[in-house]
């Protein structure tokens, strides 16, 4: 396939504008799915361009230097995002997080995110909003960010090394600067901060202890993530996933680990601490450990197209229904009925769909 149509070919995604439903029903905050799991989670993608190049998720070879992004005018604006994003509340969520793409290359963030921290759940109580960066511009964005009213921060950070990591993200970025934006971020208030390593085989595997090393005994929690066949640009290969289970075990051998309780249901990682009590590490297991019996989470896209999952091959265009004036109830019931039939669960179906060719979306549009 030439270079240049797998670049315009990429953005053509499948998708329907839904149907409003006869029947309108406020929401209740009590929706489940067709396997009966709530909807808790909203994950928002601001953006899909990003200053980094990361072989997993954005590679050169296709998100090269003149791939066309999604023009300014098709982006949901602060207000479509804050006006979905409170419907879905009303449905039950309770976590918002913004993703891209870079999210911090959105301009004037600060302002979504002073609008999303003013929700409250239907009994009054403040969301969990977080956000998830490449670091790249949290040295500039940090004190902003969390005067706007950030609560919690997930940075990208794939190794130690400074030459895997320029390797890693391909646009032969330092990690040193990625490093004193995390220094930054913690003299702007932020704690317990989540540092993500998606761990490639042959790749920068060997960075796993150094990560481990570093960051215990410190606020930071390391999650280690297996390297998933996300989209379809990122040429992903089994042999290249290391189990989390390896993970643990060079881990454990010099820093023995204990298993200790999810913070709530439906949480993607893991959670292990140190037994001597120097904090603890998470890891995702998303390939070897499917946990889509109790996924409770929806995805936005930047241009307004509603994912039911993160292998989705396609969407529902909510932006159509904004602008064509559709009233809150009416949205408020399509989301119930999108939610109601949703069925995914394509990690426990991985190994039965793996000669079944699909053009799934890729992360970069709708987030991690």
């Amino acid at each position: 396939m030439n270079h240049k149509i797998i670049q315009v070919a990429s953005y053509h995604y499948p998708n329907a504008v839904p149907a409003v439903p006869q029947r309108l029903e406020p929401p209740d905050g009590l929706l489940t799915d067709a396997r009966g799991r709530p909807l808790r989670d909203l994950r928002i993608s601001v953006t899909d361009r990003c200053n980094f190049r990361c072989t997993y998720c954005m590679p050169k070879a296709v998100f090269g230097k003149d791939f066309v992004f999604r023009p300014h005018a098709s982006l949901l604006s602060f207000e479509e995002i804050t006006r979905l994003a409170s419907l879905f509340v009303a449905h039950g969520v309770e976590k918002l997080r913004l993703t891209g793409g870079e999210p911090l290359l959105r301009k004037d963030i600060e302002r979504l995110i002073a609008q999303l921290s003013a929700l409250r759940t239907p009994d009054g109580r403040e969301l969990d909003l977080t956000l998830t960066t490449n670091g790249s511009l949290l040295a500039k964005k940090a004190r902003s960010l969390r005067d706007a009213g950030l609560k919690r921060l997930t940075i990208s950070l794939d190794a130690l090394d400074d030459a895997v990591f320029r390797q890693m993200n391909d646009v032969d970025y330092p990690v040193a600067s990625v490093l004193h934006g995390l220094e930054v971020a913690q003299q702007a208030g932020f704690d317990a901060i989540k540092l993500n390593m998606v761990v490639r085989r042959g790749v920068n595997e060997r960075e796993i202890l150094p990560m481990a090393r570093h960051f215990k005994g410190t606020p930071f929690i390391v999650r280690f993530i297996e390297y998933m066949d996300v989209g379809s640009s990122n040429g992903w290969n089994l042999a290249e996933v290391l189990p989390s289970a390896e993970v643990l075990r060079v881990i454990d051998a010099e820093m023995p680990l204990e298993r200790i309780d999810a913070n709530y249901a439906g949480e993607t990682a893991e959670r292990w601490r140190y037994r001597d009590g120097g904090g603890e590490i998470g890891v995702i297991a998303s390939v070897t450990h499917a946990f889509c019996s109790d996924c409770s989470r929806v995805r936005l896209s930047t241009d307004g197209k509603l994912y039911t999952c993160l292998f989705a091959t396609q969407g529902h265009d909510l932006r159509a229904l904004l602008r064509a004036g559709r009233s809150d109830i009416e949205i408020a019931s399509v989301l119930a009925q999108l939610w109601r039939m949703r069925d995914d669960r394509y990690s426990e179906l991985r190994a039965s769909l793996a000669n079944t060719p699909a053009k799934k979306i890729e992360m970069s549009y709708i987030g991690g």
